[in-house]
């Protein structure tokens, strides 16, 4: 099976955590989109638990850069949105397993 860009972002976001919450990012559903174009460039739009989120700045950083180190990636722009708003029933089942939610 072959593994396609798309997938090799995907993998890169789950490796991102945030640092108050011992989940990653894509889990955590603060990932809403990942838009991956034929000449390597990659747009992501992800939001925060909180708009106010002390470490949103190194977040975004992280996740522009785990993206950019991927062999094929020519460019990345992460975005940051607060549209929906983020809620626990975003996260995956895993995620709301470890956390306790379920």
């Amino acid at each position: 099976m072959e593994v396609t860009l798309r997938d090799q972002v995907e993998e890169a976001l789950h490796t991102v955590h945030d640092p108050e919450i011992p989940v990653n990012i894509y889990d955590l559903g603060l990932v809403y989109k990942v838009d991956v174009s034929g000449e390597g460039n990659v747009v992501v739009i992800m939001t925060l638990t909180a708009p106010g989120c002390p470490v949103a700045g190194s977040i975004i950083q992280e996740v522009n850069d785990k993206i950019l180190a991927i062999p094929g990636v020519t460019g990345a722009d992460v975005r940051l949105t607060f549209d929906p708003p983020w809620t626990k029933d975003m996260m995956s089942e895993e995620a709301k397993l470890e956390l306790g939610f379920l």
